[in-house]
């Protein structure tokens, strides 16, 4: 693979003399090519190492790269707490990218995409590690509804997300540089962009084109995160150290079940349990979704083997109904083969008034008081108001005033089809200490 409209001078070294932060390259930047598709054998215990050896792209050398270092470089904090926050999930990306040959540095893409946090909302409904939106996430086969979204998930997402990084990348003529500022602003933009340059007799490499203000900052910007991969002392940055080995593993939950269950069963915290899945948006998994849950490496096989033990009664299944025009809770009751009371019970209704549009709950099994626990009322806490502002996400408020997701959601009848805007007015319960 080779990328088009540069230089190409071989593979990158991390013994290779960095440039300096005022240096400006002449007009032409210089690039790599990507490391060959055969996965590399890295017996370092850090995962940075493994990276740094397979660099490509760090030497190139234009202003706009030295002016996103100096963007980065102004923020002291940045790359330590984004290296921190992208452990449970480099590994994984890493082995994805070495696996289909792609250059290294997509691996870092999600450092610049939402600072590798799978909660990351954008304002456009971008969502997860690789910002995808929900119009693309569809068209790539990403599961959406009301209890799972692929995009936030880490495996489907990333996959989601190579995949189209290698149509763009064969699409634009087998350039990385244009694929990757395709993925930022569309190819149809960078496709009329190169068609503008061909007819007036320019060059079409990704440094020549017209594209939007932040296209440009973007693909800058990834080669600045690789140049402090690459020469983490000479930036003088700090990497927190991530080992060079898998930090999760695949436990089956054979059916629907309740993460605040599963964290009990596997013995670790909600929050680490939601951090490894943040493609599950509620407190049970989906009904019809997969069994598959992500969880520290050696904790499977004691949840496989507790979640083996559970009987029928131990287990509630939920659904989520829209009520439709004509419907009734005695209509309602009998086509999912329930009781009007429970119906009442679980979703706060008093009377027998419905309304078209709004959604039921309705549990199956006896286990149902204890499983909604999370999602009732917030006991003895004292309420408040929070704006949301720009950068929020549930995950981040939830850890700001130590409340759940799950009681955002609940407190604030939340749909994922309509993420966190500035400006949105949330209700939290939350308690004296």
């Amino acid at each position: 693979m080779v990328l088009l409209g540069c230089q190409s001078i071989g593979t990158g070294s991390s013994t290779a003399i960095p440039p300096s932060i005022e240096s400006v390259a002449a007009a032409e930047p210089v690039a790599l090519e990507p490391s060959e598709s055969a996965v590399p054998q890295d017996n370092s215990t850090d995962l940075w190492h493994r990276i740094r050896g397979q660099l490509s792209l760090h030497t190139i050398e234009h202003k706009a790269v030295v002016e996103a270092r100096q963007h980065y470089m102004r923020q002291k904090n940045y790359v330590p707490v984004v290296s921190e926050r992208a452990t449970p999930y480099l590994y994984y990306i890493v082995e994805e990218v070495e696996k289909r040959g792609m250059p290294i540095e997509i691996a870092l893409l999600p450092i610049v995409e939402s600072t590798y946090s799978p909660f990351a909302l954008s304002s456009q409904h971008a969502a997860g590690l690789w910002q995808i939106m929900p119009a693309t996430g569809k068209e790539l086969g990403l599961e959406q509804n009301w209890w799972y979204d692929g995009r936030r998930d880490l495996r489907e997402s990333t996959r989601a997300a190579l995949d189209f990084l290698e149509e763009l990348h064969r699409d634009l003529g087998e350039d990385w540089l244009l694929a990757l500022a395709a993925y930022n602003s569309g190819k149809g933009r960078v496709s009329r962009a190169m068609r503008d340059n061909r007819k007036k007799g320019l060059p079409t490499d990704y440094w020549s084109l017209k594209l939007p203000r932040e296209t440009q900052r973007y693909v800058p910007r990834l080669i600045a995160i690789s140049g402090f991969v690459a020469f983490p002392e000479i930036w003088d940055v700090e990497l927190a150290p991530i080992a060079n080995e898998p930090a999760f593993e695949v436990a089956d939950t054979r059916g629907q079940i309740e993460l605040a269950r599963v964290a009990s069963l596997a013995e670790m915290e909600l929050v680490d349990l939601r951090a490894f899945n943040p493609g599950q948006l509620r407190w049970a998994t989906a009904p019809e979704q997969g069994s598959e849950l992500l969880v520290p490496i050696g904790v499977a096989a004691k949840l496989n083997e507790a979640v083996a033990t559970l009987t029928a009664e131990d287990r509630v299944q939920w659904q989520r109904y829209r009520i439709k025009r004509g419907d009734s809770l005695i209509r309602i009751a009998k086509t999912f083969d329930t009781e009007v009371g429970l119906l009442q019970n679980v979703n706060h209704i008093k009377g027998s008034r419905i309304r078209a549009g709004d959604t039921l709950m309705i549990p199956k099994g006896n286990g149902w008081e204890s499983s909604l626990a999370m999602f009732s009322s917030p006991g003895e806490r004292s309420q408040r108001g929070y704006r949301v502002r720009q950068g929020d996400s549930l995950y981040r408020i939830a850890g700001k005033f130590n409340v759940s997701i799950d009681e955002i959601i609940s407190w604030n009848s939340l749909n994922p089809d309509a993420y966190l805007q500035p400006g949105q007015q949330l209700t939290l319960y939350v308690g004296d200490s």
